[in-house]
């Protein structure tokens, strides 16, 4: 006979019965809704960061320098957020991060020179990555995973990195917006640009009014009285390591990095490359669907390597291209399979940590991947301003499938509740 698993004490009351639909509590709906707007924000902004840096005379060194310190400064706010979400409230640092949100938009709309943006970028929200990366994630990742059952929970997270990879994919179709009015109405470039910071500030606005309408159930229910990380603190340090080479390996290829490569390779048009993240990104949403299928049969760790390895293969031919629309379809055959797992390894980071560890295990893998990605768009906006050849592209499918062969040699013994014992898991 088979073990129905049901929702334990952490289940939320919100979410009454597990149909094949999966019904949302309403705090899981609002977090997918959030998750939709900031990465709206974040797709465009990928986009248009390397451009508007561009059009304020920033050279590639500073351009990458850039997007080095807001990839830092994310991780240190990321491992504060993370560590203290227990002690001071996951919904008063959610709704704290949607205000530096606002006011990072709306410094970097009246800032040109390099000092201000370098600050602006260490301190706020600023996003040069085709994915979510920053201080709400430890929140979010921590509440979702208890409004469901262990067997739901992949299920969820995929829905979850859809609805941030669709709106991103749309975000970065946006993108597209000022160079179209500045063609078609001669409205000032550099204004236009500016005007895109407004509104990624607005969203964050917005989204500080969704996350007052979490319920008090997000929260632990005894904040403070172990450590952010007991149990789990092993475990924990190595997925951190692993994913810290991965997101190194990553750096070299945010969308900001990858966009000035087509620009200078290619001679590219935003709206060139705009049409090419928004494809990229519908790609990768839909991708994180079948993650969840994938990895009900044959497991999260399973679908997170042999998913990742082929995605690396595709990265490393993309310089080898002879034409651009060669290279982009590699780029694309890349993007349909790289972010595969990215709703296994947050879900299996919530599976094999207890569940008043969630944050901090959110916390400390996130910001692992944040400081090391930090290193890359530097190097790699080094190596684009002495030659056009992918270099960075290279370096980051090398280090990636490393990761891959070191991931699937440390913890494929170490598995999930629900893939211990036999589940009615129909999804």
């Amino acid at each position: 006979m088979r073990r129905v698993v049901r929702a334990g004490p952490n289940h939320h009351p919100f979410l009454p019965s597990y149909s094949a639909a999966m019904k949302l509590s309403r705090d899981a709906g609002v977090l997918l809704s959030t998750r939709a707007l900031r990465s709206f924000g974040d797709g465009f902004v990928s986009v248009l960061l390397a451009k508007y840096l561009a059009q304020l005379d920033f050279s590639g060194v500073r351009i990458g320098a850039v997007a080095t310190a807001a990839l830092l400064g994310t991780a240190v706010m990321t491992l504060a957020f993370g560590m203290l979400a227990n002690r001071l409230g996951r919904r008063r640092l959610l709704l704290a991060g949607a205000l530096l949100a606002a006011g990072t938009g709306f410094a970097m709309a009246s800032s040109s020179a390099f000092v201000p943006v370098l600050l602006i970028a260490l301190i706020g929200t600023l996003n040069p990555t085709a994915g979510d990366v920053g201080v709400f994630l430890p929140m979010e990742q921590a509440i979702l995973p208890e409004t469901v059952a262990d067997a739901r929970r992949t299920q969820l997270f995929a829905r979850y990195n859809l609805a941030g990879a669709l709106a991103a994919a749309a975000g970065a179709l946006f993108a597209a917006a000022p160079s179209l009015l500045h063609r078609a109405l001669g409205w000032d470039s550099l204004g236009l640009l500016r005007a895109m910071f407004v509104l990624y500030g607005a969203l964050a606005l917005v989204n500080f009014a969704r996350y007052r309408a979490l319920s008090p159930g997000v929260e632990v229910a005894a904040p403070g009285v172990r450590a952010p990380l007991h149990r789990s603190r092993g475990v924990v340090m190595r997925l951190s390591a692993l994913f810290a080479l991965d997101a190194f390996a990553g750096g070299f290829v945010v969308q900001s990095i990858l966009a000035l490569w087509l620009f200078r390779r290619y001679g590219l048009s935003v709206e060139q490359a705009a049409l090419i993240f928004f494809a990229a990104g519908t790609l990768s949403a839909f991708s994180f669907l079948v993650a969840a299928r994938v990895a009900t049969r044959f497991g999260l760790i399973n679908t997170m390597v042999f998913t990742h390895l082929p995605s690396n293969i595709f990265l490393l031919l993309v310089p080898l291209m002879p034409t651009v629309w060669l290279a982009v379809a590699m780029l694309l055959l890349r993007q349909s399979l790289s972010q595969m797992d990215v709703p296994t390894r947050q879900s299996y980071t919530m599976a094999v940590v207890e569940p008043d560890e969630r944050a901090a295990a959110a916390s400390a893998t996130g910001v692992a991947r944040s400081l090391s990605a930090s290193g890359g768009p530097v190097l790699a906006g080094a190596l684009l301003g002495a030659t056009a050849f992918g270099w960075p592209l290279v370096i980051a499918g090398s280090l990636k499938s490393i990761y891959d062969l070191l991931l699937l040699r440390q913890f494929t013994s170490l598995k999930p509740a629900e893939e211990r014992a036999p589940v009615d898991a129909e999804l």
